[in-house]
């Protein structure tokens, strides 16, 4: 039985599936943040903060294994305009979106370039093994 081929993966893929997944630790910390602050509005618990957060990291970890879509780039982009919106709620949490969504950005646009010019460049030819 041979072994299956593993898919190739691009560089905005890759590079934005790191952003993602680091950004769902920081992003459920955040929650916490929130929760610890009581900084929701009055008639909101505060555990909803926990919710929001745990919430959101899910997705970026569940989008992030699925960059391989375009649907799925823009997706991570939403994220990090929710993200954004939750520094209403703490201030800080705008820095945080701020510098991941930087790095969101370089992933997707600096790896998708580095795509496309992959992607013109001749394949590698095989290795002759010394012959």
């Amino acid at each position: 039985m041979t072994a299956r081929e593993r898919r190739r993966r691009g560089a905005a893929e890759s590079l934005g599936s790191v952003v993602l997944g680091f950004e769902s630790i920081v992003v459920f910390l955040g929650g916490l943040v929130v929760y610890g602050l009581n900084a929701l509005p009055d008639g909101i618990e505060s555990w909803w903060g926990i919710v929001g957060g745990v919430v959101l990291a899910i997705l970026m970890i569940l989008i992030a294994g699925m960059l391989r879509h375009r649907w799925a780039i823009v997706l991570g982009w939403v994220l990090q305009l929710l993200l954004a919106l939750g520094g209403f709620v703490v201030g800080t949490l705008l820095l945080v979106a701020l510098i991941f969504g930087g790095m969101y950005a370089y992933a997707t646009i600096k790896g998708a370039a580095l795509d496309r010019r992959n992607a013109q460049a001749p394949a590698p030819s095989e290795p002759s093994n010394g012959d």
